[in-house]
């Protein structure tokens, strides 16, 4: 995957929460930190409405960002997002540090196609049930996914897709299979109605009244 994205940003030397709220509030900065590789954590700050802005693209997430720290550039990737509870601001960012050469850790959306075509949905009547929205996922940073297709139509009511079901991207692993089957987690399931549930409650009823009436 190319770098599509480039975050500005500034070392900082002060530290602490009253540090950290003078520059959200007196800045409109973010305080971040950017880590791993072999260099030490660097404390930075970035443009608050600069970030926000990017936020919208959901590719952000899952993209590896060129960040460029007083005018020199490196490969990072998202962490970490702390987000204040009611308001639309970010308070903290953590980024991690990336090498061409190896293998990353990180989680990418699942995009679900087709569900309005849905066998479960469409012929039996059923409601699609997302257990999962994002994938945990390790591969080269040149192999690294803006995003993961997990295809709905054939899927039928009752059944239920696990994570060995989806078909990864070539070099994409994902870690939960990598600690054997039995963590082969259910991604989305098609499941009755509520409205269904109820016909066929009725349905028993009635039919155990007419067994009664016999």
């Amino acid at each position: 995957m190319s770098t599509d994205f480039t975050l500005h940003a500034t070392s900082r030397s002060d530290t602490g929460k009253g540090a950290s709220r003078r520059l959200r509030r007196l800045a409109q900065e973010i305080p971040a930190i950017v880590y791993g590789g072999t260099k030490k954590p660097a404390q930075i700050s970035l443009v608050h409405k600069d970030v926000l802005k990017s936020l919208e693209n959901e590719a952000f997430y899952s993209h590896i960002l060129s960040l460029e720290i007083d005018g020199k550039a490196e490969d990072v990737i998202i962490k970490d997002i702390q987000r204040h509870p009611a308001k639309p601001q970010i308070l903290h960012m953590d980024l991690m540090r990336v090498s061409k050469s190896k293998p990353l850790h990180t989680k990418v959306p699942l995009h679900f196609i087709n569900e309005e075509a849905c066998a479960g949905v469409k012929t039996d009547g059923g409601l699609i049930a997302h257990t999962m929205t994002e994938l945990d996922i390790t591969c080269l940073p040149a192999n690294l996914p803006e995003y993961i297709e997990v295809d709905m139509l054939e899927v039928r009511l009752g059944d239920t897709l696990h994570i060995s079901d989806i078909k990864l991207p070539k070099g994409v692993e994902s870690v939960a299979l990598s600690h054997g089957a039995d963590h082969d987690l259910p991604i989305a399931s098609v499941q009755k109605t509520r409205a269904g549930s109820d016909a066929d409650s009725a349905d028993s009823e009635e039919g155990g009244e007419e067994a009664s009436e016999e």
